[in-house]
């Protein structure tokens, strides 16, 4: 085939063409919008976590002990952490397969840690230990509810990147939408380690 030919044929304006432009321009400017966020969101959080380590100081801080459960939840996250890694690299390697049940997997592990956190607040009030006049008990509510809160929003764009997955579209359209959800799962892993870290602290 001539290039004249080619040239007449436009391939440049068909719809694998068309995508794989898009994706090369999207794909850095919705990496660069997550670090940001990611960034902004670091910093928000670092100062809870020096609050909550000067509101210790006080004298009139009474620590609680913190519900056994949350060793099992932090479990559940990292495991759901390994998954969505999995899924990357699933994505990576062009395995439609191994993105669905990865992802699947991955988000019903996430699922299991709210529940788990939800149950966590439940056995922390039901021991009698949990007054919501105390700063630890606060503080404890607040970490961990923020950090759900982020979560939860990660599952939104999880639910997407799912959903898009099973309908059978190609990997290389969700690739990006994996990669993110990756990045943004081990960073909220990284959170709750340091928040667990701090709770255990008291």
């Amino acid at each position: 085939m001539s290039i004249f030919s080619k040239l007449a044929e436009k391939s440049w304006l068909t719809p694998s063409a068309v995508s794989d432009v898009q994706d090369r321009s999207v794909g850095p400017a919705a990496k660069t919008a997550l670090s940001m966020f990611m960034g902004t969101l670091t910093s928000m959080l670092l100062l809870f976590a020096v609050g909550y380590r000067m509101r210790m100081a006080q004298p009139d801080w009474q620590p609680i002990d913190d519900p056994s459960l949350l060793w099992f939840n932090t479990a559940l996250l990292v495991l759901a952490g390994l998954l969505m890694q999995a899924a990357k690299n699933a994505a990576t390697g062009s395995h439609i397969k191994g993105v669905r049940n990865y992802l699947s997997m991955a988000g019903v592990l996430t699922l299991a840690f709210l529940v788990g956190q939800y149950a966590a607040w439940g056995e922390l009030r039901d021991s009698g230990l949990y007054d919501p006049r105390s700063p630890a008990a606060a503080f404890f509510v607040l970490l961990t509810g923020l950090h759900a809160l982020h979560l939860v929003g990660g599952l939104l764009v999880w639910a997407r990147a799912t959903w898009r997955a099973w309908q059978g579209i190609e990997v290389k359209r969700i690739r990006l939408s994996v990669e993110l959800c990756t990045a943004y799962w081990h960073f909220l892993l990284l959170v709750w380690l340091v928040f667990f870290t701090l709770l255990l602290l008291t």
